[in-house]
This record gives C-alpha cells, structure tokens and sequence, in this order.
C-alpha cells in the first residue's frame, strides 16, 4: 500500500521564539523533522509532502528536501491565509493561517492515498510510526473512513518550561476514539496537571489518552474537511485568532458515523520543543538515543 507521510511545517514558532523547524538537535546537526522522516522511510513510507510557508521555502528546500529526495518522494504545498473558500473574507490585520485543519486541507491536490498527519517540531519516536503503518497496511477492501491516532498519556508529554495544548482522548473497549477534546494551556500545579476551562482551572487525569497531531486518514477526509472548514470560515471569518484544528474534523467524522479511529499507544516517549527552554533536553535525549544504538551517529 503506497502511505504518505503529511508533515505540519509552516508554524510561526511565536512561543519558540525562531524557526524551531530547521533548528539541530541531533548529535551531526539532525533537526526533528529528520528524525521523523528516517523513522517513516523504516516504517514503509514512500512520500513525504510538507506544507510550509513560502518565505521558508528556499531553506527547507536547501538544508531538507534535497536530502531526503534521494531516499523517498518529497513534495510541498503552501499554507497561506488567503487560501479561503471563495467569497469569505476575513480581517485585514489577520496575519496567522487558519490552523492545522486549514493546513491539512492544502494538501488535497497532491494526496490520494492514506496518509499520516505530524507536527515538525515533535519527536514521535519508532514505534508510533510501526504501530500506525501497521494497522494501515492491515486494512483490507474499502478503506474509506478507517483512520486511526498515534496515542500518548498526558503526563509523557508535559513540557517543564510552560504550558501546552494538547487533544485529551476518550476511548471506548475497542480502543476506538469516541471523542477528543481541545484543552489549552495545561501545565503542572502543585503535582496536578491543570487545563484551562473558560477560564476555570480543570484537573486533567496523566493517564489519559492524549492527541500529538500523529493521526492516519483515508484520502475520502479531504471532502469532509473542505466542507467542514468552509462552515468554519463562514463562522469565524471576523475572528482574527479563530483556528480550525484537526479534532475538530475528526469529531465531525466521529459524531457522524463517518470514520472510525483507532487508538494506537505509542511507547516511545513523545518530547518536542515548544519552548526554546526545551531545546537542551532534546538535544540530550537525542545524544542518548543515539547512544544506545536507536539511531545511527549520522542520519543522512
């Protein structure tokens, strides 16, 4: 079965404070996203499409694409703010895209086989790559709405450095998503993992399932999304922070009887760098990855 891999590389880095994408971590200069693409080429991929911006493109190109085309299919589309439904028109002192939704649905001309959704900036680790593939390739006949998440607990993907945003999971016996649900700002309060709530402070269980962006789509979500966003765009079009992310269409799909997602634990442990405070860490997670042979000293 021909899977791609869709990589979310076109965030501005606001709370980084840089172009955490292209920043090394690796023991040879290896940035996250090198990381993740080696791990894909193992787990059986055979493309890579990465939606970026187009004033990154000349160094995605130079210092990523270059190298990676000599072992897979690499190819990218733009996300830009004005790539709306026609007619729909938003304020003028919006400068943010529309979220990763919107950066997902970019992809839609050049993605016709299932795929895999990540971030660029997280490390997703082996297993979540072998686990997600695997379950796709086992997917026999129709596989339109047969999708399935990469999931991680709570308390594994905490950054010490400030709080997250992160999609909290409910499962069912089949380990079948049943709903997900946006939380931002979550962080540790006196040993309590803290979200918050319209305002309200909410404890939030560490052993919950959690989203990292690693979902698998059958190719059929394109249509759903489209329609779904412009609904959204219709809505919010005068709200310069409004975003659509991606729970977003999957609980569409879910609550709808569209798809089913299968939860998939990853055992690997998820770390990114939200923070540039987090960057040492992950510089010394990758040295000891490395260490113990889970990675070669130099990756390309």
């Amino acid at each position: 079965m021909d899977l791609t891999l869709l990589v979310l590389a076109a965030g501005m880095g606001s709370r980084y404070g840089g172009l955490k994408q292209l920043d090394q971590v690796g023991p040879s200069g290896e940035t996250i996203i090198d990381y993740s693409v080696y791990d894909a080429i193992e787990a059986g991929f055979n493309k890579v499409v990465f939606i970026i911006r187009r004033d990154i493109e000349k160094e995605m190109k130079e210092l990523l694409f270059d190298k990676y085309s000599k072992k897979i299919k690499i190819e990218y589309v733009f996300q830009e703010l004005e790539n709306v439904p026609e007619g729909v028109a938003f304020p003028a002192d919006r400068v943010k895209p529309w979220g990763t939704g919107h950066a997902v649905l970019m992809a839609k001309d050049v993605i016709n086989e299932p795929f895999v959704v990540i971030n660029a900036d997280d490390f997703y680790g082996k297993s979540a790559f072998k686990v997600v593939a695997d379950y796709m390739n086992s997917q026999q006949g129709d596989l339109k709405g047969k999708n399935c998440m990469a999931g991680y607990l709570l308390k594994n993907t905490l950054s010490e450095h400030g709080t997250v945003s992160r999609g909290v999971c409910k499962v069912n016996n089949e380990n079948e998503l049943v709903e997900v649900t946006e939380r931002t700002k979550i962080g540790l309060e006196n040993n309590k993992i803290i979200a918050d709530d319209n305002g309200n402070n909410l404890e939030l269980n560490g052993d919950s399932f959690v989203s990292m962006n690693f979902w698998g789509f059958t190719p059929d979500v394109f249509a759903e999304l489209e329609s779904e966003f412009k609904k959204f765009i219709l809505e919010n079009a005068d709200n310069i922070k409004s975003e659509y992310y991606i729970p977003s269409i999957v609980s569409h799909q879910i609550n709808n009887n569209l798809a089913t997602v299968k939860v998939l634990q990853a055992t690997d442990q998820w770390f990114g760098v939200t923070y540039k405070e987090d960057k040492p860490v992950v510089v010394e997670k990758m040295k000891a990855l490395t260490d113990a042979g889970e990675y070669p000293e130099r990756l390309w």
